[in-house]
Formats: structure tokens, sequence, C-alpha cells
């Protein structure tokens, strides 16, 4: 039944995983193409997945391509019959988060102060931790429980609800099939969000009851690996077969020894990153090995591995008869299979039995620990092991296997991961562009990625109503450097489906030659007031007006214009200027507004996009001159426990204020540099002292004290606020300001004025006829932040302005 679903998808072009679980393990589901990775090339035992001392009934996980999973599933159901196919039940529970949110939601609490009290509790899926637990390990969230009164009783609430049952909701991956109707074996259930059956016994329960599962798990991954190879195809005219890469490709080894992950599946966290730069992996084993040991207790050995693989100590083995099973990962016992064959080997434990120490193990129930140590003790003895030495080894043996890993499943994981490695290291442009493409809704996740794009030199290109996809996409510019084009459905609130039909439009009829043009072609029904003005507000409309101040005020214009169109299109009337093409620009009337200064161009794409797209405030500050550090940097520079004073220039994106015990107001203020975005830590005198300057989109110069916590993060306290734009005036610079008109020279004058006495030199660059140029050393200084010199450039016959 696997076998037949999964090569109905692979000849449907449907991306399926390499594998998971103890599958992979298995050399018959290679050979059915179930899974992708030779089991007898890597070690992977069969008896893991399947032995005849096993008592439960084997699965297969499956992977697809998170955006056809349905496709198979309703394959499924086709070829066996809906009413013998069906999803199974899952009983929500109140955990930590969830508890909290639906308190506070009741308790009528801000959600914004809610939010962020959830996100203190630690989000660990595979381990879910528990609001006690969050209370004793993060000091935050007591300080916030006994600083408010109103989130005492919000936590204390949650505290006794948590665990209840919330809600009956569909197992995401788990589809049952029987060999005739499931309404005779057990009790159905009709979920209002799925058009399938459920049954009403859960994962639990459902294979008690005779009934065969199947888990179709839909992976992003797949849809990004899938995305990126199609783009490669588009763009380059070269297939890539991902199942048939190399695994010792020098590039991708090259880039995961510099740690160099984002968007690397599994290996992109911080302290993944930094365990590869000392790892520096050169083999597909170190990657399997790394997804294993990367977890809460096994960790602890990955120091050992590191210093064993790069030859700073030597391996140390528990006996000389276990080298060649150990060898791999340098002396020390990663995966499960291990365990089995150690057992095997010393004590001459069938690999099926041994699969049930391994179990009993992992559960360390104590009269079944005795048996087993007896047992195995007995076995080693039996083949010339002294008894000492052999229970010696096996309390060591079982300290490893209850941190063991199923070294089936991280192959499988590892494949997947070097396969992200390998098109991010190869083809690194349309490798971002699918990435970017399945993080459309994810502002956050696009910044990463955007960061990650400027580093590597890749350019990313505007959102444009005549060269963006709905999509991000691939674009080659001069001379034949390829970059990311952003993509017309990430802008906020435009709807990739609208954006679809506008792209589809302008690629029937070709490029939009003016606004009126525009107007005249774009479907009316599909596009409206506010998805345009939003397109506006990021720039896609430059092409065809650059003053987005002038077209933002004449929107409304725009949109009568568009469904103007759209009735004569209707009732089939012929325009008076329909055989001329339509009107020109200047038809469509724009008010006469002047341009947004930078720092507001800036700010309006910001709301727009949801982070700094095209350039930061920050940029148009001195900051070098300033000692400022960027967020980025500091993150990197300190090391968990240490501490340093530093300055901070940032724009305020938010402040949150609270009151604490003993009634003293206290803020958290949300800031954003060209790195990243951070929260400073504001006590009561700083934010008296300075509250006029904490309001949203104003630049800060802060003097902090940062601190590098256990878990990764900073604790940034401020000292001291002061207003960017004074901070840059005060430090001066040379500013070279180039004249066109000699008419604009008084106009300059007068500005120059208004703004004081400050530290900025300035020197004209005055055209006086198309060969004669006249410059002139101002004898005063003034004080010129970045608004001062966009007010300059906006003058009339000013060609530029320049920091030098």
């Amino acid at each position: 039944i696997v076998a037949d679903f999964i090569q109905w998808a692979k000849a449907k072009g449907i991306p399926v995983g390499p594998g998971r679980g103890s599958g992979a393990g298995s050399v018959v589901a290679w050979s059915l193409t179930i899974t992708d990775l030779d089991p007898l090339r890597f070690g992977l035992l069969f008896e893991r997945f399947l032995n005849p001392e096993r008592v439960s009934m084997p699965d297969f996980d499956i992977d697809f391509c998170q955006d056809r999973r349905d496709d198979v599933i309703a394959y499924v159901q086709d070829l066996y019959g809906d009413d013998r196919v069906a999803q199974i039940i899952t009983f929500g529970k109140l955990q930590a988060r969830a508890v909290l949110r639906d308190v506070g939601r009741v308790l009528q609490m801000p959600y914004g102060q809610v939010d962020r009290i959830c996100k203190l509790v630690p989000n660990n899926p595979a381990k879910p931790t528990t609001l006690q637990q969050a209370l004793d390990t993060v000091e935050q969230l007591r300080e916030e429980r006994e600083r408010d009164p109103s989130v005492a009783y919000m936590v204390d609430t949650a505290l006794k609800l948590e665990g209840l049952y919330r809600h009956a909701s569909t197992h995401a991956a788990g589809v049952v099939i029987a060999d005739r109707p499931l309404q005779d074996l057990v009790a159905l259930y009709r979920d209002p969000r799925s058009p399938m059956p459920v049954t009403q016994f859960n994962m639990k329960y459902v294979e008690l009851a005779g009934l065969v599962k199947f888990d179709f798990l839909g992976l992003k991954t797949l849809t990004v690996l899938a995305k990126a190879a199609e783009l490669i195809q588009e763009v380059r005219g070269t297939p890539v077969d991902l199942a048939a890469i190399i695994l010792d490709d020098p590039a991708t080894y090259e880039m995961l020894g510099r740690g160099d992950t984002v968007g690397v599946f599994q290996l992109e966290s911080t302290g993944m990153r930094d365990v590869l730069r000392r790892m520096k992996p050169n083999r597909f084993e170190d990657i399997i090995a790394l997804v294993a040991l990367y977890r809460p207790g096994p960790m602890d050995n990955i120091p050992t591995y590191v210093k064993v693989k790069n030859g700073e100590q030597p391996p140390t083995y528990l006996h000389p008869s276990l080298e060649p099973i150990l060898k791999e990962t340098f002396g020390i016992m990663v995966y499960q299979e291990q365990v089995m064959q150690v057992a095997q080997v010393l004590a001459g434990y069938s690999l099926g039995s041994a699969d049930l120490l391994r179990r009993a193990m992992g559960k360390k129930i104590k009269s079944e620990m005795d048996a087993q140590k007896k047992h195995f003790v007995e076995g080693a003895v039996a083949r010339g092991l002294p008894e000492e030495q052999a229970a010696v080894i096996f309390d060591q043996v079982e300290k490893f296997a209850g941190y063991g890993f199923n070294k089936s499943h991280a192959a499988a994981y590892a494949l997947v991961a070097y396969q992200t490695a390998f098109l991010k290291a190869n083809y690194p442009v349309e490798f971002f562009a699918a990435s970017m493409t399945y993080d459309l809704g994810n502002t956050d996740k696009l910044d990463t990625f955007r960061q990650e794009l400027k580093r590597l030199g890749i350019p990313l290109l505007p959102p444009d109503i005549n060269h963006s996809a709905a999509d991000f996409s691939v674009e080659t510019g001069e001379p034949g450097q390829r970059g990311v084009r952003y993509a017309l459905g990430a802008v906020k609130g435009v709807g990739v489906e609208a954006m679809r039909t506008l792209v589809a439009e302008r690629e029937a009829n070709g490029p939009f030659r003016s606004l009126a043009d525009f107007a005249g072609r774009v479907d009316a029904g599909a596009v409206n007031r506010r998805q345009l003005e939003n397109l506006i507000r990021a720039g896609a409309f430059d092409c065809l007006e650059t003053n987005r101040a002038r077209l933002l005020n004449g929107v409304d214009r725009l949109v009568r214009e568009a469904h103007a169109a759209a009735e004569e299109r209707s009732s089939n009337q012929v325009n008076l200027f329909g055989d001329a093409g339509g009107p020109t620009l200047g038809d469509v009337d724009l008010p006469a507004v002047d341009d947004w200064d930078v720092l507001e161009r800036m700010r309006q794409e910001f709301e727009a996009i949801g982070f700094h797209l095209s350039a930061h405030p920050i940029d148009s500050f001195p900051v070098q001159r300033l000692r400022v550090e960027p967020f980025a940097a500091l993150e990197k520079r300190l090391r968990p426990g240490s501490k340093a004073g530093v300055k901070l220039a940032g724009i305020v994106m938010a402040r949150r204020e609270r009151m604490s015990k003993a009634d003293r107001r206290f803020a958290f203020v949300t800031v954003s540099d060209s790195s990243g975005v951070f929260d400073v830590l504001m006590f009561s005198e700083v934010l008296a002292k300075h509250r006029d300057l904490l309001e949203p989109n104003t630049p800060v110069l802060l003097s902090v004290d940062a601190e590098a916590l256990a878990d990764g993060g900073l604790r940034l306290t401020c000292q001291s606020v002061e207003a960017l734009e004074e901070a840059a005036a005060r430090v001066g610079s040379a500013v070279h300001v180039f004249v066109e008109n000699v008419g604009a020279v008084p106009h300059l004058k007068a500005q120059l004025e208004r703004f004081g006495q400050g530290r900025n030199t300035v020197t004209l660059f005055v055209r006086l006829e198309p060969a004669r140029e006249v410059e002139i050393d101002l004898a005063a200084r003034y004080a010129l932040g970045p608004r001062g010199k966009a007010a300059l450039k906006a003058i009339g016959g000013v060609a530029e302005v320049l920091d030098v």
C-alpha cells in the first residue's frame, strides 16, 4: 500500500522525502522506492524497524511536499473508497502557551501583553514545557508575574486549567485505511473543517481497534527544494536531480564548515552553526551524527566528538571488539542501532532481542533492567569477558542508550539537510527565491533572508509591478548578475491571488506603460484601494511614478479610473481614445505634492513590507563616528555570562510600559537597526526622562548594559537615550552640495540658517555654465542630520547632497 501511493506520487512529480524513522533501515523499503537511502551503505539496521520480538505494528511516516500532500490522500481515497479511508481524531490540550492565551482573552487583557508573556514560555514541540517549569526557569516570566497583579491572576488561573482538553481536532498526518467500510469498525466524527470522515478513537486506540495507520506528513523543505530545482531549470536550463547529487560536494562542506547555514534544514540555529564551525564536517556521516547529537543530553558528547574528529585526542572504546561499531562516531555511542550492535557482539543478543534491550534502557524500569543486566553479563562472560568488566560496560551502555537516537531517521533527515545545503552552496539565488516564496507571510524570516542575501552580495531587487511575480523570482541583470526579485504577494495586505491576477494581465498584454494604462487594464474587483496603497508604499509603482507621496494622495483617482474602465469593458463600449491605446500618464490627475523625505519614505516602506527593504533609516546617520555597534555584531561577540557597556542606534518600533511590584513604571522598548530587531529594558528614571523620544519611528542613540544569557539571548538594560539626529549633528561631517541652478543658492541659504549652528562643514559646488563650476566653502558650520540633508536635496536646482 505504501509503495503504491509513493510510486504514484513520484510518477505525478510530487516531491517525496527520502524516508524518516526506522523504516529507512529496510532494504525492501529501499528497493520498493519507499525510501531513498541505501541502508547497507550507511549501516542502518532492519531490526530497528521490524523483528520477530516486536509486538507493535511497524509503520512508515512519509514526508510529502506540503502543497501536494492532499493530492496523495485524494488518490488513496479514490483507490480504496471514501468510506474506507479516514483521518484520525486528536484532542487538543491546554498547554502552557495556549492556556495563557485563552485565559488572557477571557480576562480581556491587551493582546500584545498576552502575546509577549506567552513568548516567554520556551517552545519545544518535541517536549512541551509546562507553565510551572517555565516559571521555575525563566526569570523574566517570574518578574512579570511579581510586578503586575493582572499577569499574576492570569498565570495562577492558567496553572489550574493547564492540561485539560480544549477541543477536538484532526491529526496533522495520520490516516487509516480499512478493508471494509469504517462505520462497521469504529465510531466516526465529522470535522467541519475537513471533507474526510474522522475516527473517534485517537492515535493511541485506533491501532488497538485493528486499523492500520499511515502517516502523510507535509514537509515545507521538500516544497522549497522542488521550487528551487524548478527555478534552476528555468533560469539556467540545467536540470537538477536531487536524488542523484553527489554526497561529497566540496563547496557544500566548505559552506557548512563556515556555519553559513541560514535556511538549511535542521542546521540553521545559532547553536548548530557554532558546532558546525568547530566540527568542520567533511563527510555525510558527520551530518548524520550532528542531527542525532544536537539535542538536550547528547549535546554533552559534541566537544569529545569534535576533539577526536580534529585529532586533538584519541578515541576510547569500551572494548576492542566494539571499535568497528563505534569507529564511525569516534568512540561515542550516538545511535540506538549502535546499542543493539554492542549487545549483539559482546553478549550474543539477537538484533531482535537487542531492540527489546534498547527499549528497556529507554524506559528505565528497574525490574526489567535488572533482568536485562543479568542476561547481558551472562552472555558477555560466555564470550570471555570478566564479569566485573561486563557489568561496567552494561552500565555505560545504559547511560548512552537513554540518549541514543534512531540512526535511520537521522540519516534520512541528514540527506534532506545536505540537499538544502547543496542547493544553497551551488545555486544560492534560486535557493533563496524558493525559500522566501514559502515564507511569504513571515516578515521576520524574510528579513533574516534579506540580511543573508546582503552578506552574500546577492541583490534583493525591490517589488515592481512590471518585473515582480506574485512569488519571489530570479532576475538576471547586467552584466549577467542574478538577483532575487521581491514578490508582489509578500507586500502586506495585498493577497497572493490578487497579485497572480495582476501578473497574468501583464504577461498576457505586456508591461504597464503608464498609470492610466494600469488603471485601464487591472481587474478592479481583484485590486482594491488598500492593496494599491501598500504597493505604492512598498515602491512597486516607482517604474511609473517616482513621487510616492503624490501617487498615494491620488490613489482615489486611480481606483476610480480602474472602476470606470471595468464598467466600460463590461458594457462593451468603445472609448473615444480606445484606438490610440488609452489615455496617457498625464490623464491620471495626481495632486501636486512634495515627495517624502528619506526617513518618511523608509517608514512608509516599513509599514508595507514589515522590515526596511531598500535601506534602513540608520544608514543615513554617521553611526561609525558615534562608535555604534550593530546589534547582530554584539550578539555574535558576547559569550554566555559576559557583560559589556555599548552604544546601539535604531528606530523605535514599539514601547510597552509596565508597573513593578514597587509601583514604579518601567518599559520594554523594541528597536530596529540594519542588522536586526531587539528589545531594551528601561527602568523608571530613564523612562521618565526620555519618554518623548520613545515614540514609534523615532531614531535614537542608546547607551546600554548588555548581558549574554545562558540560553543564547541578550538582556539589554538602557542607561541613557539621545535623539540620533542631535547626536549625528554633534559629531559633524563634511557635506558637499552640488547645485545645477544658481537660483537655488538663496533657498539653500535660508534652509541652512533655519537648521542653525552645528558641526557640519558645508561646501557648495555651483554650476554656472556647462563647463564652469564654482566651489564655495561656507564659513559657518551647521547642524545637518539626515532630515536636514534630505530638505537640502529637495530644493529645486540641487542635484546631490553627499556626506564626505
